[in-house]
């Protein structure tokens, strides 16, 4: 059965109707982009209370600056742009070294873990997250945000250029020393090696 255009409009139909004082058309954005923009700036900044703050301010912004806005890129992209730039405003501002990890088992990477695993298991997988999401916000802010775009929100690099603002090759580049740095970290945590 085709799905009614009414039913599930565009982020496109919902920019023109929040341009034209429909509310509820930038609450269906908000509801639509809330986990992606939330889950952008836990990873960013490695707290899941200043992730929402960070969240919602990105979303005001939004709407305050929709009516320059330019149909040109993908909305996401523009929201992505704008959630990016208030993390790394807040990275500025915050003193290096005295940030605190939340780590909750809900906020995890998800592991899809197999319902045979031991408890034992489980523990170790719980460890082996918390010390991933630990060495992700000891990146360097750059490396930091290049990683979580690509790696962690799955994008290409063309979005990330206009995300940015920033060429191809200098994001795969920080991309690449991003994980460069996060393999050592996790490598000198192996009691095996």
């Amino acid at each position: 059965m085709p799905v009614d255009q009414a039913d599930d409009p565009t982020d496109a139909q919902l920019v023109a109707r929040s341009l034209a004082r429909d509310q509820e058309a930038f609450g269906q954005l908000i509801d639509r982009h809330a986990s992606t923009i939330v889950n952008l700036a836990y990873r960013m900044v490695g707290n899941q209370a200043e992730a929402e703050d960070l969240a919602q301010e990105a979303f005001l912004a939004a709407f305050k600056a929709l009516p320059t806005f330019r149909a040109d890129s993908k909305f996401s992209t523009w929201l992505y742009r704008i959630a990016s730039n208030k993390c790394k405003d807040w990275l500025r501002v915050k003193r290096p070294g005295q940030g605190q990890y939340d780590v909750d088992a809900d906020d995890q990477l998800d592991l899809h873990v197999a319902e045979e695993r031991t408890p034992e298991d489980l523990l170790a997988q719980q460890q082996i997250a918390q010390e991933l999401e630990q060495a992700i916000q000891r990146l360097p802010p750059l490396y930091r945000e290049a990683f979580v775009l690509k790696h962690l929100e799955g994008l290409s690099y063309e979005e990330m250029e206009e995300i940015l603002g920033v060429s191809g090759d200098t994001l795969k580049m920080r991309v690449y020393k991003g994980r460069v740095q996060l393999s050592r970290e996790l490598a000198a945590l192996d009691p095996n090696k």
